[in-house]
């Protein structure tokens, strides 16, 4: 069933799925929500990507078959949301969504490629795993989506997903093509937090 999944690929889902949750409980608690709201935020943040990605290459949706995940983002999110606001860093938000990004971007391009979907298909499921959770935290929280902010966000979730297929093409053994992937999609997006660093915008007419 295509490439097999590295051994370290499983950890990075468990990374991306935490800390994601983290980021949607903490988003809740902004908004003063319960902490009914706060394990929807951290449900839907954690498990919105992946979802997406298993329908796309014809995976059993992963939180359906398990209850693990759906039981670690309740966990983490009632955690998170009993921490006072004035405990958590400014920016905590952004740097938990930046350790996600990069993890799910490796880990939804080796699962898709354990499916048997090709380099670019596998690049793009990993984009997509990265990148849609946030968004959809964003938008229920009635928040400008993080994709608006200027940032390198997509980019680093698309630089850490091809350096891990392409390394794992190349041949390269495991556990390596996967923490340099994600050790690279982190520094990008960590750059794009401290230092605003973005793409050039569109120029208008």
């Amino acid at each position: 069933m295509g490439l097999p999944i590295e051994s370290f690929l499983p950890w990075l889902d468990i990374a991306g799925l935490s800390v994601f949750a983290a980021s949607g409980a903490l988003a809740a608690a902004r908004k003063r929500l319960d902490f009914v709201g706060a394990c929807f935020f951290a449900l839907i943040t954690a498990t919105g990507g992946g979802t997406l990605r298993d329908i796309l290459i014809g995976a059993p949706i992963f939180w359906m078959h398990d209850p693990a995940p759906a039981i670690l983002c309740v966990v983490i999110a009632v955690a998170a949301w009993l921490v006072p606001l004035r405990w958590w860093p400014e920016r905590a938000l952004d740097w938990f969504d930046a350790a996600g990004l990069a993890a799910y971007a490796v880990y939804g391009a080796g699962k898709a490629l354990h499916f048997g979907i090709s380099p670019i298909p596998a690049i793009a499921a990993g984009i997509i795993t990265a990148c849609i959770g946030g968004v959809i935290r964003d938008i229920t929280a009635g928040v400008p989506s993080i994709l608006m902010r200027h940032e390198l966000y997509v980019t680093a979730a698309l630089a850490a997903a091809s350096v891990f297929v392409g390394l794992t093409l190349a041949g390269m053994a495991a556990p390596w093509p996967a923490l340099i992937g994600f050790g690279l999609g982190f520094a990008m997006r960590g750059a794009a937090i401290r230092w605003k660093l973005a793409l050039p915008p569109h120029r208008g007419s």
